[in-house]
């Protein structure tokens, strides 16, 4: 005769502990060897270095005085950055700080302007129902398939028939209302405000501003700063709205102003260095601005957060 059948072997329900009828501790076998995805770490490596090699580049070429920049190893360094900066600011006065303050104005104010744009048209697109609510959005929409050098040439013309041309406004005004922006505005409203939250404060008695100023705007915050971000950058790397509308150089912001240290490096070239000394000086608010939204980025996050 044979004894009773054992019992069959069954694991938890998660996997986690060790299967029934075993001793805890002992081992279940040699542990699976992990997953590595060759390919898109691959594809990940080659656009890293794609995005990275021409800054390192630049920063490389900052280091080297004129007479060494196209005669020795490309990313061999050099010891005329010092140098390089004193020329730079020497050159005519200093208008290259003159050039970047006016790239932080630009930037800088017409960041804030279209944020609030994007806010308040967002908002109300995502929060009221109104007859044409959707033929105007998608007709806005059709701005961000428009190319710049298309919407360029008929904003130069409003702004000669209105005599701004050649004046901050002039920069400044096209740049306030942005169709990507008024689009995320929207999508982010939609998302983060319920419309329960609208209601109660109507029935508290609260008019549609304070609603919009004391609810809506705190937990539309993480996506406004998204679209402070992005404005910022778009302003700041701008170079054909400037360069068509102003004539002063005075006024450039530093895309046109090392344009036109660039094209007179074909007849001087120790130029050249200067203008690769700017741009690595340009990079350093863009880097500076994104570390410290960063922080509050993540703050909104939490702060905007709404509990179901």
């Amino acid at each position: 005769m044979t004894g009773p059948a054992s019992p069959p072997l069954r694991t938890t329900l998660n996997g986690d502990g060790p299967a029934a009828g075993t001793t805890p501790g002992a081992s279940q076998g040699p542990p699976r060897p992990r997953r590595t995805a060759l390919l898109p770490t691959a594809a990940l490596v080659l656009g890293a270095l794609y995005c990275l090699l021409p800054v390192a580049w630049v920063v490389v070429a900052a280091t080297k005085p004129d007479n060494e920049l196209f005669s020795t190893f490309t990313f061999l360094p050099g010891d005329g950055i010092a140098d390089n900066v004193t020329d730079l600011s020497a050159y005519r006065d200093g208008i290259y700080w003159r050039w970047m303050l006016n790239s932080v104005f630009y930037a800088g104010l017409g960041a804030v302007l279209s944020t609030v744009v994007s806010a308040l048209a967002g908002y109300a697109l995502a929060i009221y129902r109104f007859r044409g609510r959707e033929a105007f959005f998608n007709v806005m929409l059709t701005g961000v398939l428009m190319p710049p050098v298309i919407l360029a040439i008929p904003q130069y013309l409003l702004m000669a028939e209105a005599d701004l041309t050649d004046s901050y406004a002039s920069v400044l005004l096209p740049l306030i209302l942005s169709p990507y922006g008024v689009y995320l505005g929207r999508i982010y409203a939609e998302a983060a405000i319920p419309m329960e939250l609208v209601e109660a404060g109507r029935m508290d008695g609260a008019g549609e501003w304070r609603i919009f100023r004391r609810i809506a705007v705190p937990m539309m915050a993480p996506g406004l700063v998204t679209i402070f971000l992005f404005q910022f950058v778009a302003i700041w790397n701008n170079f054909l709205l400037p360069f068509i509308m102003l004539g002063d150089d005075e006024k450039f912001p530093m895309t046109v102003g090392l344009f036109t240290l660039l094209k007179q490096g074909a007849s001087q070239p120790s130029l050249y260095t200067l203008v690769i000394t700017g741009a690595l000086l340009a990079i350093a608010p863009l880097i500076a601005l994104f570390l410290v939204i960063q922080r509050f980025w993540s703050l909104d996050l939490l702060s905007g957060a709404v509990k179901s």
